[in-house]
């Protein structure tokens, strides 16, 4: 995995991001991009958004990842 780029490794940590606030929901009940950047903001929208892209992202780079 040494020839990855800076965006997948920008990919893999908003999807990581995303999954550790999933599991925050999941076990805490609680929310951390709507704790930080407030309820349907802007901001948590954005978030949201770059978290989505990045997991399309990555189902890519799995696939590329799995021809090598």
């Amino acid at each position: 995995m040494t020839d990855l780029h800076v965006i997948d490794w920008i990919a893999l940590l908003l999807v990581i991001v995303g999954a550790l606030n999933w599991g925050f929901v999941g076990f805490f009940k609680l929310d951390l991009v709507k704790a930080i950047f407030g309820k349907g903001t802007t901001l948590s929208r954005v978030v949201y958004a770059l978290v989505g892209i990045a997991g399309i992202y990555v189902i890519f780079l799995a696939t590329q990842l799995a021809k090598k």
